[in-house]
This record gives structure tokens, sequence and C-alpha cells, in this order.
């Protein structure tokens, strides 16, 4: 089973991974997106929410404190959720579509997030960790 969770740790990071290289290598882009959000000091946000998801992801992924790192992930899912995806306030169908199906993936990530908080922080929890959990 060890070997199970790091592969499962592994495939849930990829998306975060992803994410925090286009938040680090297309910021002005993304910063774009971010002011018209309303969102203060967008560059400075795109960029420290690139390193906090991609340090998060290694925390993740390396097994250093897997708990922490998955809970770490939470807050971050659960502001783009609500401040970037806010497609109830979309007119246009499909834009709004497209918004809602962020939305929800994002929410369904914060669900996995938090089961695999549960998972780590829990006694017994799965092996192949470089630290174990914190919690």
């Amino acid at each position: 089973m060890d070997v199970i969770a790091l592969i499962g740790r592994i495939v849930f990071t990829a998306i975060f991974i992803g994410s925090a290289v286009g938040h680090l290598t297309a910021t002005d882009a993304m910063a774009g997106y971010a002011q018209a959000k309303k969102l203060p000091q967008p560059r400075l946000a795109v960029r420290a929410s690139g390193i906090y998801i991609l340090v998060a992801s290694a925390m993740l992924i390396l097994g250093i404190w897997p708990d922490l790192a998955a809970l770490a992930l939470v807050p971050f899912l659960l502001m783009t959720a609500f401040i970037f995806h806010d497609f109830w306030t979309v007119r246009d169908p499909g834009t709004r579509q497209q918004e809602q199906l962020q939305f929800l993936k994002d929410v369904s990530l914060t669900g996995g997030a938090l089961a695999i908080f549960a998972m780590y922080a829990g006694d017994p929890h799965p092996g192949l960790n470089l630290v174990g959990p914190l919690f």
C-alpha cells in the first residue's frame, strides 16, 4: 500500500505542479486575470501562489509532513474556486459552464486534499515518507 499511496500523491500533485509552472512562467498573463478579479498586488499574488503550491506539492510528493502539505493546498483551492471561478456571476452560458466546471474541479480537489490529510494524520498512515506526519 505504501507504493500506491506514493503514486497517488504524485498523480494528485500533477495539476498543482503544472499550475505552479504557469504561475511562474506566465506571471504577467495570470496577473492580468488576477487584476480583473480585483486582487491586490496581482503580480506578487501570482508569483507567491505559484511558489506556495510548488512547495506544498514537493512536500507531498517527497513525504515531508504529508498531512501538512495536503492541508496547505486547501486554502489555495478554496480561494481559487470562490474568487476566480465564481460562475454564479457570469452571464454568458458557455463561459458560465466553463467556470462552473473549474469551480467544481477545485472543490473536488479540496475533497481529495482533505482525504489525503486524514489518511496521513491518522494512525497508521502510509509510509514512504522522508518525514512523518506533523499532526
